[in-house]
């Protein structure tokens, strides 16, 4: 039986909302009486991701905040974690366990021990992530635009 937390939160982009988003929501659900998903601000992803979501950020917390496994849906436009923990009080963070052990996942066991917060790594769903839906957006973009049209060499257009 899992460890089940009052308030637990499961940050994210959920852009391009995949089977991936839908199993860590899930899984995070079994874990917690209360959950809270944080939808990442359109200006937070361009700040730490340097890209702008496909969807737009109203429409990533409309669809995760529809989702009956969810209890509330928050859009987290601040850029630390306490700020956010200080307006939800959750005593669980669920990442996908592909943060485990990295400096960030190690950074936030860091910054939650002292509050008493425990960082839960639910298994990544490997087959599917926004990342690679973005780059078959692009390549479907790329193949899909007219060609330039091709001048002969030396002739002007009017």
């Amino acid at each position: 039986m899992p460890v089940i937390h009052r308030i637990g939160y499961v940050p994210g982009v959920y852009d391009l909302f995949h089977v991936g988003h839908l199993n860590l929501l899930r899984q995070a659900r079994q874990h917690c009486e209360y959950l809270v998903a944080g939808v990442v601000s359109d200006d937070l992803v361009r700040e730490r991701k340097g890209f702008t979501p496909v969807v737009p950020e109203h429409e990533r917390l409309d669809i995760v905040s529809s989702l009956n496994i969810v209890d509330e849906g928050i859009l987290e436009a601040v850029p630390s974690k306490t700020e956010v923990w200080e307006q939800v009080h959750f005593d669980a963070i669920f990442k996908g366990d592909d943060w485990q052990g990295t400096p960030a996942g190690d950074a936030l066991e860091q910054l939650f021990e002292p509050l008493g917060v425990e960082i839960v790594y639910l298994p990544y769903t490997l087959h599917t992530s926004s990342t690679a839906l973005r780059r078959a957006l692009d390549l479907l973009d790329r193949s899909a635009a007219p060609a330039p049209a091709q001048l002969p060499i030396g002739q002007v257009t009017p």
